[in-house]
């Protein structure tokens, strides 16, 4: 059993992990390194295909955080709502620098953030959801 974390998703050997989930790489690298100085592991993805499928290969994941503008086969948002409905413990954060948040429908216990980011309420909220590392 994993043990540690809010919802209790933690690597057994280390700190929790979140799924970074970003088309753009270098916006994508700004999201790991907030991340990172959190005090949390991160997996990267480029889209929601590629995040899928590392959900599907691991048990660890604590939090997802997507942007939503992404190519592919669904949007960061499409990917919220997928995630929310078969991996419910998992903890979702939405970014965009295009839409608002109060014009999107966001899965329940979700959380949007306009961009630019900013890193300390970054970090600040990744920890009150998913506790310290």
């Amino acid at each position: 059993m994993l043990s540690g974390g809010a919802d209790g998703r933690r690597h057994p050997d280390g700190p929790a992990v979140v799924l970074v989930v970003d088309d753009d790489m270098l916006l994508r690298m700004r999201a790991v390194d907030m991340v990172m100085d959190a005090g949390f592991a991160s997996l990267e993805a480029a889209d929601a295909d590629q995040a899928v499928a590392i959900l599907e290969s691991r048990s660890d994941i604590a939090l997802l955080f997507t942007d939503i503008q992404m190519p592919g086969s669904m949007d960061g948002l499409k990917l919220a709502h997928a995630v929310h409905r078969r991996w419910p413990p998992i903890r979702i954060v939405i970014v965009s620098g295009r839409l608002k948040g109060a014009d999107l429908d966001i899965p329940a216990d979700s959380c949007f953030f306009g961009k630019p980011l900013e890193a300390g309420v970054m970090i600040a909220h990744m920890r009150s959801v998913i506790g310290r590392a």
